[in-house]
């Protein structure tokens, strides 16, 4: 029987800057082989896998049954419940396809706003933005991303467009549990947390609107579309403070991403951006180009299954109300349904009642933290009905039924996605069997402590441990169990306000999200871009990094001059 393991942060030669740099070995090979040697993403994550369980046996002395073990709990939960949000997601997206429904909702959108670049901001960033708030988990970027190609985006420009968007949600996400986990791994009270980091995000949010139509448009498309951008961005932002402070740290991106919608919404009944024919026209030829580079052969074909997911620039007859309530449908009820799963309390308690934990056999117990206590994560939860892909496939049929779609052509479109899926489930699979092996036998904490050493100017970087844990797991929420308490105490030993570097790590992941390999392939998933996850990862890296130095430079402002800016 193999005796209990430990990890330990120097375990070469008592060095803990030469463990640190082995230990960054995994995230460097899937960097490298995704950026730089643009491999298929199923085959970077595999790679990089292989080398981090090499790296937790050779490096850091884990037992080999142990190592193994973490990555096949984490390759289950890359499956369940990563994949199958995505999979449910996606088949929801194509019954609504499959039933016509669909291309009526290209019309309703341009009753509120004809021009595709408005019509970005509002599906990607405040659309998403709800989506996060209720389910998060890549829902957001599956759903958003075939609505996009819905109003003419390329697949690229999509998937580019619905991944920075949903940065700006994402740390109060899934009803705020990255803040409340944060919360409850430090003993900070989480409304203390959550108004931390209502004094950071918002100041992003303001501002990614803008950058989605300068990715939608170029700086034309800037100049043109900027007032509701801007709008939408700062009552987003603004709202987003005022609800983390002083309203509901759990209610805060629903509150946001409404507030924003209705102040573009309102704008736009008084005020038109110029050139909306002409932007029309660029992205048709943007996406005839792109079907032709990718060798792709009909140019209104793609999208989450091959169905047509682009609609005819003219319509029939006028679209009615029913028809706009039909098309709305699927969506009210995505919202209707998560309201009620994670705000009414007893439907709450019932769904949280049905989890089922399973203590993973051979390794549950046997890995120990610095305390000598087994750590918590070789538990596996088995959400079977609180799931949000549960809930997603329960809308799903009943979608079906409303618009008398036959179960034999709903399920067969169900069937036709499973196999669509089967590299992206593998993708997901090994980035999350990688992000265990990493996390259980001491490497990211390695890392963090490595980066933590660094004093006072640790508010500075504090925000990149956030990035990291968020890149490497795909989830914000991931990244706070990782590093929240290890932030906690640096802030401590260097005198630097802990709860101001637990928010930093919650934001820091904000930014991260869009460049985890996870994400990358829900969004290639989901706009039909199968394989190109390393294209994707090189128009979105810069991106990244550029809002993680903005970022860096507020947290670290903030623990100096800026101070006042904190609660």
């Amino acid at each position: 029987m193999t005796a209990a393991y430990t990890p330990n942060p120097t375990a070469l030669g008592n060095s803990l800057w030469l463990t640190a740099l082995i230990a960054l070995l995994p995230l460097v090979t899937i960097f490298v082989t995704l950026g730089a040697l643009r491999w298929k993403a199923h085959k970077a994550g595999l790679t990089s896998l292989a080398v981090a369980i090499l790296v937790a046996i050779l490096a850091f002395r884990m037992p080999v049954d142990l190592a193994l073990l973490s990555a096949t709990e984490g390759a289950v939960f890359g499956l369940f419940p990563i994949t199958w949000i995505v999979m449910t997601a996606i088949w929801l997206y194509q019954v609504t396809v499959v039933s016509g429904r669909f291309e009526d909702l290209r019309e309703t959108f341009n009753l509120v706003s004809d021009d595709p670049r408005v019509t970005a901001i509002l599906i990607a960033f405040c659309f998403g933005g709800l989506m996060e708030a209720l389910a998060g988990f890549g829902a957001p970027v599956a759903i958003t991303g075939v609505m996009l190609m819905a109003v003419g985006f390329s697949a690229l420009r999509a998937a580019m467009i619905v991944l920075l968007a949903n940065t700006a949600p994402v740390a109060f996400g899934a009803i705020a549990i990255p803040i409340i986990t944060a919360g409850n791994l430090t003993g900070i009270d989480y409304h203390d947390i959550g108004a931390y980091v209502g004094r950071q995000t918002p100041l992003l949010a303001a501002f990614v609107p803008l950058l989605l139509v300068f990715l939608a448009d170029g700086r034309r498309g800037l100049r043109q579309t900027w007032p509701v951008a801007l709008t939408v961005g700062v009552s987003f932002g603004v709202a987003q403070f005022i609800s983390s402070n002083y309203v509901s740290v759990e209610l805060t991106d629903i509150i946001a991403s409404l507030v924003g919608l209705a102040a573009g919404v309102l704008l736009l009944q008084v005020w038109k951006p110029a050139g909306r024919e002409e932007a029309n026209e660029r992205l048709r030829t943007e996406l005839d180009r792109e079907h032709a580079e990718l060798g792709l052969t009909d140019p209104d074909a793609g999208g989450a299954g091959g169905v047509s997911t682009m609609t005819k620039i003219a319509v029939a007859q006028p679209i009615t109300g029913s028809r706009i309530g039909m098309a709305l449908f699927p969506y009210l009820l995505v919202i209707a349904v998560f309201s009620l799963a994670k705000l009414w309390g007893p439907l709450k308690d019932f769904l949280a009642g049905t989890d089922r934990k399973i203590h993973w056999p051979g390794l549950d117990g046997e890995i120990l933290n610095a305390a000598g206590k087994p750590v918590s994560s070789t538990v596996y939860n088995f959400q079977w009905l609180s799931s949000p892909g549960t809930l997603l496939l329960i809308c799903g049929f009943i979608i079906a039924l409303v618009y008398r779609l036959p179960m034999r052509k709903a399920i067969g479109e169900f069937a036709a996605t499973v196999h669509k899926m089967r590299f992206p489930m593998l993708t997901i699979a090994s980035v999350l069997a990688l992000a265990y092996v990493m996390n259980l036998s001491g490497q990211t904490i390695t890392i963090g402590t490595w980066i933590a050493g660094t004093g006072a100017a640790f508010a500075f970087l504090s925000p990149i441990l956030g990035w990291i844990g968020t890149a490497v797991t795909g989830s914000d929420t991931s990244a706070n169990a990782l590093f929240a308490t290890l932030q906690q105490t640096a802030g401590a030993k260097a005198g630097i306000d802990p709860t101001l570097l637990v928010a930093a790590n919650t934001s820091g992941g904000v930014v991260g999200k869009m460049i985890s390999p996870q994400n990358l392939t829900i969004a290639a998933t989901a706009v039909g871009l199968l394989g190109q996850e390393s294209l994707i990862f090189r128009k979105v890296v810069a991106w990244s990094i550029g809002l993680l130095v903005i970022l860096c430079l507020l947290v670290g402002l903030q623990s100096t001059v800026l101070s006042g800016m904190l609660p």
